[in-house]
């Protein structure tokens, strides 16, 4: 995944070739390929609308408006489809527990079954091996590329970002720019992740983020297990759940999270939000998409994804400071405008693990965080 994210972030950093507007280019929906547990999918887009319109509801799970701008993206469908009731569940679940509410209700094709999931990159192959998900090509397929989808159209990239650390300077004026600055003793109970690291794919990225500064490699994971333990035994890490909400009174004034979530925050709480890309171990990770292999709105969720993969809903997550999956092509176009583009961190020098690596580093950090850390964060 190296070579086009790192053309990716290469566009994202020059404004001077990005500018116009917005041109959706969806013109039909893709294919499905050998589906089961799901309708066969239309092969015009006016029958999937009418399809997507007659089953009246989009089921998603785990999508804080705040994070990606998918709370305008959501009204940007539902302004477009009307008809499409949109219901949202656990808005701030991690992966692990959208992958369990499939499995919780393969037989249930209530309220509760999510037609959609946006999960870290792993998430995406063990999900298809699992069975949990169905394959669909949108048709802005070709774009997507090679290296972040599966061939088969059951998962695929939608957006990626780099980790940074977000600091309330009302509380910590002392910024950290690297990962050995959190174990200053000025930080002391006030370093937080954005979720649990034996559940949440942010979290499990960060301690492996840390791995990065810390002397270890992408092969190589545990060094960001020993710096947590490091953190931890500094009295340095807290338990919470870092939100805006936490950020913003205090709480966990130094957060480590994704650039767009922490850009997000800056936005809404002002100028003493201050976000930083660490000097070092500077860590990108891909997000991907798919479709509920027991989907109880299969052609909602297949118009979604349509949407989602337009330049529209492409331009929405930028909005959101999210690098899109599409934006190469995108800017290669001149539909990006500049000042989107302008609004992206440096990530210079980021690099993207594999799924190999990454499924390794976060059986390690997954199974070894109590053993090593022993703090129960969220509990």
């Amino acid at each position: 995944m190296k070579r086009n994210l790192a053309l990716l972030i290469a566009f994202a950093t020059i404004a001077a070739a990005c500018g116009g507007t917005s041109t959706d280019t969806t013109a039909a929906p893709g294919t499905t390929v050998g589906a089961t547990n799901t309708t066969t999918a239309t092969d015009d887009m006016a029958g999937l609308v009418a399809a997507a319109e007659a089953e009246g509801m989009l089921t998603t799970i785990a999508l804080p408006h705040d994070w990606c701008n998918y709370g305008a993206v959501i009204d940007g469908f539902k302004a477009k489809y009307p008809n499409i009731e949109v219901n949202e569940l656990v808005p701030d679940a991690g992966s692990a527990d959208e992958i369990e509410a499939i499995k919780a209700n393969q037989n249930n094709p209530g309220p509760q079954a999510p037609d959609v999931i946006d999960v870290g990159l792993a998430f995406g192959p063990s999900s298809k091996a699992d069975g949990l998900i169905q394959p669909y090509k949108v048709s802005t397929w070709d774009s997507i590329p090679d290296d972040a989808k599966d061939a088969e159209g059951y998962w695929y990239g939608d957006y990626y970002g780099v980790l940074a650390f977000e600091v309330n300077t009302a509380v910590q004026p002392d910024v950290p720019t690297d990962w050995a600055d959190l174990l200053d003793p000025k930080y002391n109970g006030q370093i937080a992740l954005a979720g649990d690291p034996r559940a949440s794919n942010q979290a499990i990225f960060s301690v492996y983020a840390s791995a990065l500064g810390n002397g270890g490699s992408l092969d190589d994971a545990q060094p960001g297990l020993d710096f947590f333990a490091q953190l931890n035994a500094a009295g340095n890490l807290v338990p919470l759940i870092a939100e805006s909400g936490t950020v913003a009174s205090g709480e966990t004034p130094v957060t480590i999270r994704w650039t767009y979530n922490a850009l997000a925050n800056r936005d809404e709480n002002g100028d003493s939000i201050q976000v930083v890309v660490p000097a070092t171990g500077r860590f990108g990770g891909v997000y991907v998409q798919a479709i509920s292999a027991y989907a109880p709105h299969p052609n909602a969720a297949k118009l979604w994804m349509e949407y989602l993969y337009s330049d529209e809903g492409q331009l929405g997550w930028l909005s959101g400071y999210c690098n899109p999956i599409r934006y190469e092509d995108m800017a290669a176009r001149g539909v990006v405008p500049a000042d989107l583009a302008a609004s992206l961190p440096d990530t210079v020098g980021a690099v993207f693990p594999t799924i190999e690596q990454i499924e390794a580093a976060k059986a390690l950090i997954v199974d070894g965080w109590d053993a090593t850390v022993g703090l129960n964060v969220g509990g």
